[in-house]
């Protein structure tokens, strides 16, 4: 019986494979630090180009947050935030812009909007008021309070419910094609063992599209994408899995991922179908993924360890596992294009929605209340158009959710430097000053809390410096609404 002719083996892309993933010492690549560093969660900031909000934006990239900024007027937040911020325009108080992309890869929510008043600090009062003999500045409302503290509250909570996805983190987003994501994936064809077969990542359309064409030639028949190895690694032990979001070709995949940096290693395998031109979600539980050494399973190396994923690779073999063939596998041309890859399945104990709110907004109305005493807040809420009374009514609004939620009610804010010592208290009964900067960096320090899931507290500042402790020792003797 004549001999198959084998085909040339192309030496020079073997070469490439290696040196792209730093398997050869002395070419070794820089590691995938800087391209995960976008993978953190994705914040979305209501009332970004605010004083308290355009610090919270600060604070969140500055920790490599991803943040959507909700805002009224796209081209005046450009002139305000930097321009890695995703800028969505919308009104809160317009249900109809409320729409579920601006919810969509958003872990949590910092409401930092509000009445609109004039004059702003800096600028020179308009208009005098006297009350009960004391004068006071009257600012004018530009907005109506009850649409936007009430009902514009009553439209971000109802689209927050619906939409909000605090159980999944987003690892890989396809739709933008960024230099770093660019820089993280790579082909790992059956080039590196003889065989012809070739693939590529290429992003197009909103997407990553994995083609190419597999043979079967030289005792090959798989091609694949992967990544090169993270660092630091990938803690996903708060999760139950790995979410792709794809378009398939019919044909059948494996998803693999390591928890150790060899090249040539363990990894943890799953196989799933796709429907030709369809979109789906495949969900792949951490402890369905199998071990495997070169197509053979290796039951001995145990469960997998989400707490230290090095890698990620998508694959379209001929092969299954332990010599069993992949019963949809066809040589030839393939295509799977990739619109995510999250993890799925955290247990939420952190706020999901945070709320900057205002001390004072159970005064209004209180018996036995000596106004004389109050802010001029609580004295002027009904010149105001009853602002506090309407924050109160959107408080309740997101308590009655089922968001995890934490409210924080600020006494008189100021253009102050942050950095005293601060002042928690609940009943609504404390007066004070704190500066804008201390409610952002407040708002960042909430946002990984458990201590401060579902409570609300009013916050100001003292004049003596403040000392760094712990988060849990902040809020002790906070009690749950």
């Amino acid at each position: 019986m004549a001999k198959s002719k084998r085909e040339s083996w192309d030496l020079g892309r073997f070469w490439q494979t290696l040196n792209y993933f730093g398997v050869i010492p002395f070419l070794k690549k820089n590691s995938t630090q800087r391209s995960l560093e976008q993978s953190m969660d994705l914040i979305l900031v209501v009332g970004a180009t605010g004083g308290v909000g355009k610090r919270v934006v600060q604070n969140l990239l500055a920790n490599n947050y991803q943040v959507r900024a909700l805002v009224r007027d796209a081209q005046r937040a450009k002139t305000i935030l930097p321009e890695s911020v995703e800028l969505f325009e919308a009104d809160i108080t317009i249900s109809e812009t409320i729409t579920p992309k601006l919810f969509e890869n958003v872990t949590a929510i910092v409401c930092c909007t509000g009445t609109r008043v004039q004059p702003v600090e800096g600028d020179t009062p308009t208009r005098e008021k006297y009350y009960q003999g004391i004068k006071f500045y009257l600012p004018e409302v530009v907005d109506i309070p009850e649409k936007v503290e009430y009902e514009g509250m009553k439209n971000l909570v109802a689209g927050a419910k619906k939409y909000l996805k605090s159980d999944e983190r987003l690892i890989f987003d396809f739709s933008s094609a960024n230099a770093a994501l660019k820089e993280v994936w790579g082909a790992v064809d059956d080039v590196v063992m003889g065989g012809v077969s070739a693939s590529s990542i290429q992003f197009l359309r909103g997407r990553g599209i994995f083609s190419g064409n597999v043979s079967t030639s030289n005792n090959g028949g798989f091609a694949s994408v992967r990544t090169r190895n993270f660092d630091p690694t990938l803690d996903l032990s708060d999760y139950q899995g790995i979410l792709l979001r794809l378009e398939g070709d019919g044909k059948r995949y494996k998803f693999i991922t390591r928890c150790e940096g060899k090249w040539d290693g363990v990894g943890y395998c799953y196989s799933f179908d796709t429907i030709y031109k369809f979109t789906q979600s495949v969900e792949i539980p951490f402890k369905q993924l199998i071990p495997v050494f070169r197509a053979k399973t290796v039951p001995e190396m145990g469960a997998f360890d989400p707490s230290q994923i090095h890698s990620m690779q998508l694959m379209l073999s001929k092969f299954e596992y332990d010599g069993d063939l992949n019963p949809n596998f066809s040589p030839g041309l393939f295509g799977l294009e990739i619109e995510s890859i999250k993890a799925y399945g955290k247990k939420i104990t952190t706020p999901q929605f945070i709320l900057i709110s205002s001390a004072g907004v159970t005064r209004p109305g209180r018996p036995g209340l000596n106004l004389a005493e109050e802010p001029p807040a609580v004295r002027l809420n009904d010149q105001l158009g009853g602002i506090l009374t309407w924050k109160l009514r959107g408080e309740e609004v997101l308590k009655q959710s089922g968001l995890t939620y934490t409210v924080i009610r600020p006494c008189a804010m100021t253009e102050k430097p942050g950095g005293k010592t601060l002042v928690f208290s609940q009943g609504d009964t404390i007066k004070g000053q704190v500066s804008r900067e201390a409610i952002a960096q407040l708002c960042l320090e909430t946002l990984t809390s458990a201590d401060l899931v579902n409570k609300t507290f009013e916050v100001r500042e003292t004049e003596e410096n403040g000392q760094p402790e712990p988060i849990s020792s902040r809020f002790v003797g906070l009690n749950p609404d």
